[in-house]
C-alpha cells in the first residue's frame, strides 16, 4: 500500500469516526431524541463491527482503530437516544 492509499484510507475513517458527533453534542445538549431513528443506528453499530471484524481480519490497524472510536461514538448516541426518547 502506498502513501497516498494509506493518507485517503485513514482520511475516510476520520471522516466516518467524526461523523456522529454532532448528533451526540446535540442530544447531550438538548436531551431530546424524538427525532433519532434506533433504527439507523442500530443498522451502523452493525456495520461498524463488521468493519472492525474485516480490520482484524486484514489486521489493519487503521480500520480497527478508526471503526472503533465510531462504534464507541454509535453506541453513546445510541443509549443516550433510549434514555431521551419520551415514547419508551
Amino acid at each position: 500500500m502506498n502513501n497516498i492509499e494509506n493518507f485517503v484510507g485513514i482520511a475516510a475513517g476520520i471522516c466516518t469516526a467524526i461523523s456522529l458527533l454532532p448528533q451526540l453534542v446535540k442530544l447531550i445538549k438538548t436531551k431530546k431524541a424524538e427525532d433519532l431513528s434506533l433504527f439507523y443506528l442500530s443498522i451502523l453499530f452493525v456495520g461498524l463491527a463488521l468493519w472492525i471484524w474485516y480490520g482484524f481480519l486484514r489486521d489493519d490497524l487503521p480500520i480497527i482503530v478508526t471503526n472503533s472510536f465510531s462504534l464507541l461514538v454509535n453506541l453513546t448516541v445510541i443509549v443516550l437516544g433510549i434514555r431521551y426518547k419520551k415514547n419508551l
